[in-house]
């Protein structure tokens, strides 16, 4: 259809003329109602940014002194932020003194891993900032 028998359809029917493939072979247009059109896609991008998993960097902090029990817990939390899709960074405070035994933090941190190890995968190595020796997992 020549271009000027399309703009005529066009003005007929009361819509617009749009170039959906101008690189095309003969170029492709369509008759739609051009308001209409940019409002449905507008819609559909809302819905896609809605629909879109957002993944967050959750954070979980531990001492050096922490009990068995309340591992347990925290681990337990963690788990779940990872089903849910999200990063973790895990941390362990030094607190006074504890600086003097940095070790300890590490083999803290190698016991958490291990008892994550099934569910998670360590995205960043142990590294120390501060006062704090932190990990980043995610889910495997």
């Amino acid at each position: 259809m020549s271009l000027s028998d399309a703009l005529k359809a066009a003005e007929e029917a009361g819509l617009d003329l749009v170039e959906m493939s101008p690189d095309a072979n003969p170029p492709v247009a369509k008759i739609i109602d051009w308001g209409k059109y940019q409002y449905q896609k507008m819609k559909d991008q809302q819905r896609s940014k809605r629909a879109a998993k957002v993944s967050d960097l959750k954070q979980m902090r531990f001492g050096l002194k922490i009990g068995g029990g309340d591992l347990d817990v925290k681990l337990r939390k963690v788990r779940g932020f990872l089903a849910d899709g999200h990063k973790v960074r895990l941390q362990v405070v030094y607190k006074g003194r504890e600086m003097a035994h940095k070790e300890i933090g590490y083999e803290l941190m190698d016991k958490i891993i291990e008892l994550l190890s099934e569910e998670s995968v360590v995205e960043q190595k142990p590294q120390m900032a501060g006062r704090n020796l932190s990990v980043v997992i995610r889910s495997t």
